[in-house]
């Protein structure tokens, strides 16, 4: 047996104790960290885990449901992962679940290497969401050190244009636009246009409207 992966974790979501146990027991028996849950409710109270975190959710249990958790989870932007389980399976709701964005679905009594096998590429998907969030909150981080101005120039730059245009566009110097290019670059710790388009693109920054008729630069000056 390995080590314990402590980046990730699995969460138990059954109102069946003895399906909690067990499933807790499998989990753990692949080196992976688990926490049970008897209800969606208790779940949703639990505190954020910044790892990546993989659901093994039951469809039916009293009050909030498996698919309530999931729409409640979606909402609020979570990143984590879901693998359904049920000894009630439809296929509507098998449907809607993986409409939803789940993983898998199983029917009990499953085989548990399929399950285990399904926890390993939510673990998987859940670890994509990790790595974007954290290159989001980074890029956006950086962004934040700009001031209005820069900002608005940082927004023409992605955009592709060249700084005589977008001095006209802010009715200022040209040379007025290359300081400002200058500290935007200086900020973002970056040296070409292409760096400024990835580090917006993380963060969802979307680049300023280009006026009409205006010749855009894809290859604009640093």
């Amino acid at each position: 047996m390995g080590s314990v992966q402590m980046h990730m974790l699995v969460c138990i979501v059954d109102d069946d104790q003895s399906v909690r146990r067990s499933l807790g027991r499998l989990i753990k028996s692949a080196d992976y960290a688990a926490e049970t849950f008897s209800s969606a409710e208790d779940y949703l109270a639990r505190e954020t885990f910044e790892g990546a975190i993989c659901l093994v959710l039951d469809v039916r249990m009293p009050g909030l449901n498996g698919l309530g958790l999931q729409q409640a989870l979606e909402q609020r932007g979570a990143g984590e992962q879901i693998v359904f389980i049920t000894g009630h399976g439809d296929v509507p709701t098998c449907t809607q679940a993986m409409k939803s964005g789940a993983v898998d679905f199983l029917t009990k009594p499953f085989d548990c290497e399929e399950l285990i096998g399904a926890v390993k590429r939510a673990l998987g998907r859940a670890e994509d969401y990790v790595r974007e969030r954290r290159k989001r909150r980074e890029a956006r981080g950086r962004i934040d050190k700009l001031t209005p101005r820069e900002f608005e120039v940082f927004r023409f730059v992605i955009m592709g244009l060249l700084n005589k245009q977008i001095a006209a566009e802010l009715e200022t110097a040209e040379k007025t636009i290359k300081v400002h290019r200058g500290r935007v670059m200086q900020k973002l710790g970056v040296t070409s246009v292409p760096d400024l388009v990835r580090i917006s693109q993380h963060a969802g920054v979307a680049p300023a409207a280009v006026p009409h008729g205006t010749k855009v630069h894809y290859l604009a000056e640093a």
